[in-house]
């Protein structure tokens, strides 16, 4: 892949985010990624943009509900790795870790099956906004829980303005485990 097509990929992805304002709340400006998704090419950017940023030899991608399923999947299948769903609380049947975090807008808990990751599993976490890294963060939770090993962070749409990768370090992720596709802020 040369740096021409990877440029090319992130204008359309940026071409397609759509921003929506007071969205789910006043003051909050959301990244929505429908479009992109809704668009063949677009979608298409994306998953290899993220295929393109993943180390080698993962052996389970996790996604956090909702919009990270979407990303994940593709991804994981792309590896040849398995996908796990990282869901809220209730959703998941049988016995589940959980982390509670911070939003930009509120607070969530996330969970996982207790047998959803090998110990010793190489994982790649793939979401779609890294906001203030509180989902990413409770996430890497999780996979401690699992014994497993978060090798590698990458999301779509990075908002630096809320400085999200002080909160990754506070999880032990370094700037080089952690990589976006695009930047705002």
């Amino acid at each position: 892949m040369t740096n021409g097509l990877a440029g090319r990929r992130r204008e359309l992805i940026t071409s397609l985010i759509r921003d929506v304002p007071d969205f789910p709340k006043p003051g909050v400006v959301f990244k929505d990624i429908t479009p992109v998704l809704a668009d063949p090419e677009g979608f298409r950017a994306v998953v290899s943009e993220l295929i393109s940023t993943a180390p080698a030899d993962i052996d389970v991608v996790i996604g956090m509900e909702a919009r990270g399923f979407i990303l994940a999947a593709p991804v994981a299948l792309a590896l040849g790795a398995g996908f796990v769903p990282v869901r809220k609380p209730g959703k998941l049947p049988g016995a589940t870790y959980s982390e509670s975090f911070s939003l930009e807008y509120g607070h969530e808990t996330l969970t996982v099956h207790t047998d959803a990751v090998r110990p010793g599993s190489r994982v790649l976490v793939i979401d779609d906004v890294l906001a203030t890294g509180g989902t990413v963060g409770a996430t890497a939770g999780l996979i401690r829980q699992l014994g497993a090993e978060l090798v590698h962070v990458s999301v779509l749409l990075e908002l630096a303005f809320l400085d999200p990768r002080r909160h990754l370090a506070e999880h032990g992720l370094t700037e080089g485990d952690v990589s976006s596709i695009l930047t705002v802020g």
